[in-house]
C-alpha cells in the first residue's frame, strides 16, 4: 500500500470525536445476508450434497421419538395385560369392562396392542431399542460427513473471499487508498473475514439442521394429535415477534461495533509504526489516554450488541418450558381419557422438546448472524469501491525515454487545482531535476507518470504513446521508482535486491548490489546477503534499506527512472558514492529526480522549479544561478548561514 502523497490534501484528522457512534443507520441486513450466502454459489454441488445429508440426519433423529414411543407402548401394554384375565380377547375384556361402566379404561385397553394374560415382550422391546439406537448412530454419522462438507465449502468461500479483495485493492486508484486509514483497510481484510468464516462455520449448519427439524416435528406431532400441534405452535409467533425486535435493535450496535474495531486497530497500527515518535515528542499520556477512550467506545458499544442480542435466549427458555407444561398436562389428560396412549405423548412431550430447541438455537445465533453480516458489509464495501478506470490496449514497444506533458491539469479535489495547463518535453536520457517548496506538485508529477492518479485534463506521452491508453502493468513495468519512504518486505537482503527483476540470475543482482555500495555492508554482516529484514527492517539502519531500494531499482534496469529524495537517508560521503552509482545509473535513461537538497542535483540537464503546480524556471544548474530567480533563492538559502542581528549595549552601561 502506497504512503499518501506530500502534496496530497491531509486527511482530517481522526480524533476520538471522530469515532462512528452507536447510532449510524442500519444496513441492509436481508439483502447483504443474500449476497453473502451468494459466496457460495461455486461450492453448490457441495452444498447440495450437505442439503441431502442433513435431510438423512434431521429425518433419521426426528423418527428416534416415534420409534421410542412405540417402546413405551410395548412395556405399558405388557404391564397392564398382565393383570388382565389370561385366555380371554380383548374384545371381550373391553366389553367387559364397558359393562361395568369403565368406559375410560376400556377406552385406553382397545388403543392398546396386548394380549390378556402375558406381560412384556421384552425381546420385541430390544428390537425397537436397537432400531432407536441405529437411527441415531445413522444420523450422527451423516452429521459428521455434512460438517466436514460444509466447513471444507465455507473456508474455499472465504479463500475465494480474500482473493477477491486482495485482487480489488490492487484495482482501486491510489486516491481511494489514501482517503482512509491502513489500520482500518487491514481490519477489514483480516479481522472481517475471519468473522465471516467463522459466523457462517456456526450458523449455516445448524440453520439446515435447525430448520429442517422444524418442519419434521411438525409432521410428526401431526401424525400424533393436531391440536396438540396447534398447541405446540403457538411458540412460532412469538420466537418471530421476539427475535426481529431484538435484530432491529441490535443490528446498528454490531455495526457500529466493528466499525470502532477498524479505528482502533487504525489507531494501534498508526501508535506502533510511529513508536519512537511518540516517545520522543513525550506522547504516551494523550495516546493511551485516546486509545483508553476509543477501547472505551468499543467496549461500551460491544456491551449493548451482546446484552441486547442475548435476551432471546431466556426469552425463549420461558416460552418453551410454558409449552412443556402445557403439553405435559394436556397429554396427561388425554391418556386418562383413553384418546392417546401413553407412548404417544411421551413422543410428542420429545417433539416438543425438539421442536422449542431449534427455535431458541436460531433465536440464540442472531447475534452471531448479525455479526456476520455487518462484517460481510463492511467487506462489501471494499469489493465495490470505484476501481481504476479499464487499461488501455495500446503497447509501448521498444522505450527510448521520450516524455511529453501536453497541457497537463490536475487536482486531488475537482475544486482545488494543484497543476494547471503545464507542458513540458523531456528528451530521452536526460535528467530532469524536480526542486520546489513543499507542495508544490513535485511528487504528484511524477505520480502523474505512474498513472496513481488520472489526469484532470490534458496528456502525458511516452514515446509519443498517450500513457492513458497503455496497460497500466506494462507502463509500470518500464519504470523504476525510488522512494524517500523505503519498502523492505520479510526476507533476506539478497531477497529484497531480487525483487527488482523476477528471473535476474546470481550475478545480475550481486552486480547490481555492487554498484550501489550494498555489498559493502552486506559482507560485513555476520550472515551476509542471507541477513533476515525483520518487518520493520529495524536490524538496518535507514541509510542501508534506502541502498537496498536503490540496488532494486539498479537491478529493474528500466527505461525510465523516478528518484523521489533517494538519497536524503544516507550520510554525506556514502552520498557521494551514491551519486557516482545513479549517475551510471542514469545514464542512457530518462530520470525524474526530486530532491531538496540541491548540491545532488547540480550535474542535471535540466532543472524544472515548480511553485503552485506551474513550473516557474527551467534550465541547468548554471543558468538557473545567473538569472537569480526562485531557484538562486533556493539554493542560496541552503548555503548561507543564518544571520544574527545582536544590538549593541548603551554606552556607559
Amino acid at each position: 500500500m502506497s504512503a499518501q502523497p506530500k502534496d496530497a490534501p491531509m486527511r482530517r484528522p481522526r480524533g476520538p470525536s471522530m469515532g462512528v457512534g452507536a447510532g449510524e443507520k442500519t444496513q441492509d441486513f436481508i439483502g447483504s445476508g443474500r449476497r453473502l450466502l451468494g459466496l457460495l454459489r461455486p461450492e453448490r454441488r457441495t452444498m447440495y450434497l450437505v442439503l441431502v445429508l442433513t435431510v438423512c440426519t434431521v429425518t433419521l433423529s426426528v423418527i428416534g421419538p416415534r420409534i421410542l414411543g412405540k417402546a413405551v407402548d410395548a412395556i405399558n401394554s405388557g404391564a397392564i395385560a398382565r393383570h388382565l384375565p389370561a385366555g380371554s380377547s380383548k374384545a371381550a375384556v373391553v366389553a367387559g369392562l364397558r359393562a361395568r361402566g369403565q368406559s375410560t379404561y376400556a377406552d385406553m385397553i382397545e388403543r392398546l396392542h396386548l394380549v390378556p394374560g402375558v406381560g412384556i415382550d421384552f425381546g420385541h422391546v430390544a428390537r425397537i431399542l436397537l432400531l432407536v439406537l441405529a437411527c441415531y448412530l445413522v444420523s450422527a454419522g451423516t452429521q459428521l460427513i455434512q460438517a466436514r462438507l460444509l466447513n471444507r465449502a465455507i473456508q474455499l468461500t472465504m479463500n475465494r473471499l480474500r482473493h477477491d479483495v486482495e485482487d480489488k485493492v490492487g484495482r482501486v486508484p491510489l486516491r481511494h487508498l489514501d482517503g482512509q486509514p491502513r489500520g482500518e483497510l487491514l481490519s477489514r481484510v483480516t479481522n472481517d473475514i475471519d468473522n465471516i468464516g467463522q459466523s457462517m462455520q456456526q450458523t449455516l449448519s445448524q440453520l439446515l439442521v435447525n430448520g429442517l427439524t422444524i418442519i419434521g416435528v411438525i409432521v410428526m406431532m401431526l401424525t400424533i394429535s393436531w391440536w396438540l400441534t396447534l398447541i405446540a405452535m403457538i411458540a412460532i409467533p412469538l420466537v418471530l415477534l421476539v427475535t426481529r425486535q431484538v435484530m432491529k435493535r441490535s443490528q446498528r450496535f454490531f455495526v457500529a461495533q466493528w466499525k470502532h474495531t477498524g479505528e482502533l486497530n487504525g489507531q494501534i497500527e498508526e501508535t506502533y509504526s510511529g513508536h519512537e515518535l511518540v516517545k520522543v515528542f513525550g506522547r504516551t499520556p494523550q495516546v493511551r489516554a485516546r486509545f483508553d477512550e476509543k477501547n472505551g467506545e468499543l467496549m461500551r458499544v460491544s456491551q449493548r450488541a451482546q446484552f441486547v442480542s442475548s435476551l432471546v435466549m431466556p426469552i425463549m427458555m420461558f416460552v418453551g418450558n410454558l409449552q412443556y407444561v402445557v403439553v405435559c398436562v394436556l397429554g396427561g389428560l388425554r391418556v386418562a381419557s383413553g384418546t392417546m396412549t401413553l407412548g404417544e405423548v411421551t413422543a410428542f412431550v420429545q417433539y416438543t422438546r425438539q421442536f422449542t430447541q431449534p427455535l431458541t438455537q436460531l433465536a440464540s445465533m442472531v447475534n452471531l448472524m448479525q455479526s456476520g453480516v455487518a462484517s460481510a458489509e463492511r467487506v462489501f464495501e471494499v469489493l465495490d469501491a470505484p476501481e481504476e478506470t479499464d487499461d488501455g490496449s495500446d503497447s509501448l514497444g521498444t522505450t527510448q525515454g521520450r516524455v511529453e506533458f501536453d497541457d497537463v491539469s490536475f487536482g486531488y479535489e475537482p475544486a482545488r487545482p494543484l497543476i494547471e495547463h503545464l507542458s513540458l518535453q523531456v528528451t530521452p536520457g536526460s535528467t530532469v531535476a524536480i526542486v520546489g517548496p513543499t507542495g508544490a506538485g513535485k511528487t504528484t508529477l511524477v505520480n502523474l507518470v505512474m498513472r496513481f492518479y488520472e489526469l484532470t485534463s490534458g496528456r502525458i506521452l511516452l514515446d509519443d504513446v498517450d500513457i492513458a491508453t497503455v496497460p497500466r502493468t506494462e507502463l509500470r513495468s518500464r519504470i523504476g521508482m525510488v522512494l524517500q519512504d523505503t519498502w523492505l518486505f520479510h526476507g533476506t537482503i539478497w531477497d529484497n535486491i531480487a525483487y527488482g527483476r523476477l528471473g535476474a540470475s546470481d550475478e545480475e543482482i550481486l552486480a547490481a548490489a555492487q554498484a550501489t555500495f550494498v555489498d559493502r555492508f552486506a559482507r560485513a554482516l555476520p550472515d551476509g546477503y542471507d541477513t533476515v529484514i525483520d518487518e520493520e527492517a529495524s536490524n538496518l539502519s535507514s541509510g542501508e534499506r534506502q541502498l537496498i531500494t536503490i540496488a532494486r531499482a539498479f537491478l529493474a534496469d528500466p527505461a525510465l527512472l523516478i528518484l523521489d529524495e533517494a538519497t536524503s537517508s544516507v550520510d554525506t560521503r556514502t552520498e557521494v558514492m551514491l551519486q557516482q552509482a545513479m549517475a551510471a545509473l542514469r545514464s542512457e535513461r530518462t530520470s525524474f529526480v526530486i530532491a531538496h537538497r540541491l548540491s545532488t542535483i547540480r550535474d542535471a540537464d535540466t532543472i524544472l522549479v515548480m511553485e503552485h503546480g506551474a513550473i516557474v524556471e527551467q534550465g541547468s544548474h548554471d543558468e538557473l544561478m545567473k538569472a537569480q530567480g526562485a531557484y538562486y533563492g533556493l539554493y542560496m538559502s541552503q548555503f548561507e548561514g543564518a544571520v544574527t542581528e545582536q544590538e549593541s549595549e548603551p554606552a556607559g552601561v
